[in-house]
């Protein structure tokens, strides 16, 4: 008989790519996630992983038998749904990916409340980009995912993924403290032309909106300075280097010459929780979402 721990570890490395992220999605060590592999090929005497490169790759049997493993991992959470749903408690494991700016400004203070209040849930979290961590969801690779869009970029779910909105996070225009911007009351869209942008790399969605409303009020951004990381970019900012647009989420206190001037109108991202839809009578699912919801006016007014 197939074990469905090894059959996950497959599924894992189909759904993240590499041994490496597999292993850091499930809390294991790489090396543990390629023992569970090596047990499962010698089980059906099939090779499963082939070396590509620097990383491996699925080969088809592989491909069939993590196919294979999604549904049975449905079938388990479909279970473990039922038994939770009806001792009424939330309980378990329960993985959650976020997108680094909740991660650090929302996710602390969620985790630690359910932690006090429900000592048998295991809630487990994971930074991942928003758009990613919809799909990982989907793939069952995750519980629930703390995603957003923009105004103007809606945030696909798709079939058999539910979501609810947690809050709205605003976002400001940051500019160097001797910049013509940092004394005005509010800056329209269309006064944005010839500025020099620092902002995230493309096919992040900041970068995206960014180009997007830019170009709808008829500017072409001129990019000078790209970083993953909100502090970067304030730092860049503070440098005198360029302007940049950034959600106040997980943002922190502005340095010494950095001014947050309004955007008019002011640009809003929405954040969401989402999880399958088999999962949405699962206690842990429930107050999770309540959770964050209760947490978000908290932490929307300090930011």
């Amino acid at each position: 008989m197939l074990d469905l721990q090894r059959l996950r570890a497959l599924h894992a490395v189909s759904v993240h790519g590499t041994v490496g992220a597999a292993a850091a999605a499930l809390g294991y060590t790489p090396s543990a996630v390629s023992q569970q592999i090596a047990k499962l090929e010698r089980e059906t005497r099939t090779v499963l992983l082939e070396r590509q490169g620097r990383g491996v790759r699925l080969t088809e049997q592989a491909e069939r038998l993590a196919a294979t493993a999604q549904e049975l991992m449905a079938l388990v959470e479909r279970a473990e749904t039922e038994l939770e749903e009806r001792r009424g408690l939330p309980a378990g494991r329960l993985t959650v990916a976020a997108f680094a700016s909740a991660a650090r400004g929302l996710m602390p203070g969620v985790l630690a409340d359910l932690a006090v209040r429900h000592p048998a849930l295991d809630t487990r979290l994971s930074e991942v980009d928003p758009h990613l961590s919809i799909d990982l969801v989907a793939k069952g690779a995750v519980d629930l995912a703390v995603a957003h869009d923009w105004d103007i970029a809606p945030l696909p779910a798709p079939a058999g993924v539910e979501q609810a909105v947690i809050g709205d996070d605003l976002c400001d225009l940051l500019v160097p403290a001797g910049h013509p911007f940092a004394g005005r009351a509010a800056v329209r869209r269309e006064d944005l032309a010839g500025e020099r942008w620092i902002c995230q790399p493309p096919g992040r969605v900041c970068h995206d909106w960014l180009v997007r409303t830019l170009r709808a009020a008829g500017c072409e951004p001129d990019i000078v300075h790209q970083a993953d990381e909100n502090p970067t970019l304030v730092a860049l900012v503070a440098a005198g280097l360029g302007v940049a647009l950034i959600p106040r989420l997980g943002r922190g206190a502005l340095p010494e010459g950095v001014v947050e001037v309004p955007l008019d109108p002011m640009p809003v991202r929405r954040l969401y929780a989402l999880w399958r839809a088999g999962a949405a009578r699962r206690p842990a699912i429930a107050e999770t979402v309540r959770t964050l919801q209760a947490h978000w006016p908290l932490v929307s007014e300090h930011a």
